[in-house]
């Protein structure tokens, strides 16, 4: 028995919540398959479901699940895990995926600091061109110094709300 079909669990108050959640996911830039898996996996009790899950409990082809998970896992949503003496892998969500998601984000920030100080070396930092990449610059360069320090001031506060990562 999957936890979401749980005994106290109301399937269609589920399906509303992911549907609902996937909504807000793709008003802000995710894609639609990813957002409700994503919203799948992060209602389910366990954090985990394999595609069979995820096609049945979503309605979806295991083609859309597939596409769905390679997704998320590029961007560290989610993780792939073997069942033990099974093929069949399980997709997991973790309590820290909105940090991971959110550090792969600083990494990308990264490379498009070092393109744009390119860019304002090859277009000249008096031209038009260059004093707007030279703004872009310097509003990424401060993102990145208060993202340092957000996940810093994070990592406090959810200790002193869950405890110690891995403590529960």
């Amino acid at each position: 028995m999957t936890d979401d079909k749980a005994p106290d669990r109301d399937p269609e108050a589920v399906s509303k919540f992911v549907e609902s959640f996937a909504a807000q996911l793709v008003e802000a830039g995710l894609a639609r398959m990813p957002a409700r898996v994503f919203a799948a996996l992060l209602s389910s009790d366990s954090g985990s479901l394999t595609s069979a899950e995820l096609s049945e409990q979503l309605r979806i082809s295991p083609a859309a699940v597939s596409g769905a998970v390679r997704y998320l896992a590029q961007v560290h949503m989610l993780s792939r895990e073997r069942e033990p003496g099974s093929r069949r892998e399980r997709y997991r969500v973790h309590a820290d995926q909105w940090y991971e998601a959110l550090t792969n984000r600083e990494a990308v920030i990264k490379r498009w600091e070092h393109a744009l100080r390119e860019g304002v070396e090859s277009l000249g930092p008096a031209s038009p061109a260059g004093r707007r990449l030279t703004e872009t610059l310097a509003f990424f360069e401060f993102v990145d110094g208060e993202f340092a320090a957000m996940m810093e001031r994070w990592r406090v506060r959810r200790e002193e709300l869950f405890g110690a990562p891995g403590s529960s």
